[in-house]
């Protein structure tokens, strides 16, 4: 099993990282139609939160987080979507984060939203298929995000069980060798992604890690009978 001393250890500097997030849970603070800049909508969210019992509830912080590394509203735009990125978790978890921490995962490159869209797409089909039945729209929003810190770098082995498409075998290897990472003081992985070719994927194990982050573009995913979805940009 690949172990964190295994990976070289490089600086990743990206300014626009894509994760995608279903609208239901995008609540935008509520003044920020009167915004023309991200500093403005900073001030109105920071206003906001004030008397917001949305961004004023405690989270339900996982035992393998302490809560001094969650965001404050003094961190700027984005910093509740952070928190709960790492305190709402799966049973099972996902393929760098066990069930007692959560993870911040996005894609980079020249085919981000492809390969965002391609990792939503898997998981949320995997959830329909459990039903027998293929018929859901959901929209998304991007959320972009930058990052200046250094990761561990999994991109030379593809081929590594970590990798897996299979989450019953892929998961174990993967959430053991983020923690070894952890321990060991490290910050993340770059990886290739397993559902979209030529794809690439980051994983941030600490909050404080995600920067400016900014809204993108919306995309709805529309599952009509198939097990491939159409999407489309509104």
């Amino acid at each position: 099993m690949i172990n964190a001393a295994d990976l070289e250890c490089r600086d990743f500097n990206a300014d626009h990282t894509i994760r995608l997030i279903p609208t239901a849970y995008f609540n935008e603070p509520a003044l920020s139609p009167l915004a023309d800049s991200p500093d403005e909508l900073d001030i109105l969210a920071e206003i906001e939160g004030l008397t917001s019992a949305r961004l004023t509830a405690p989270l339900p912080v996982p035992d393998g987080l302490d809560p001094a590394e969650l965001r404050s509203e003094a961190d700027g735009y984005g910093w509740s979507y952070v928190n709960a990125a790492f305190c709402y978790t799966r049973a099972q978890g996902n393929r760098f984060n066990g069930p007692l921490r959560g993870a911040w995962y996005a894609s980079f490159g020249e085919n981000a939203i492809q390969t965002a869209q391609a990792e939503v797409a898997w998981h949320l089909t995997r959830e329909l298929e459990a039903t027998g039945i293929f018929d859901n729209t959901t929209a998304y929003r991007e959320l972009i995000a930058g990052f200046n810190s250094k990761f561990h770098d999994l991109t030379p082995y593809p081929q590594n069980v970590i990798l897996n498409k299979s989450p019953a075998i892929a998961y174990p290897a993967g959430q053991a060798l983020a923690q070894d990472i952890l321990a060991s003081g490290g910050n993340g992985l770059i990886y290739p992604s397993v559902r979209q070719t030529k794809g690439h994927c980051i994983v941030a194990l600490r909050p404080n890690l995600v920067q400016n982050i900014r809204q993108g573009n919306q995309w709805v995913f529309t599952w009509s009978g198939s097990a491939l979805p159409e999407i489309i940009r509104t």
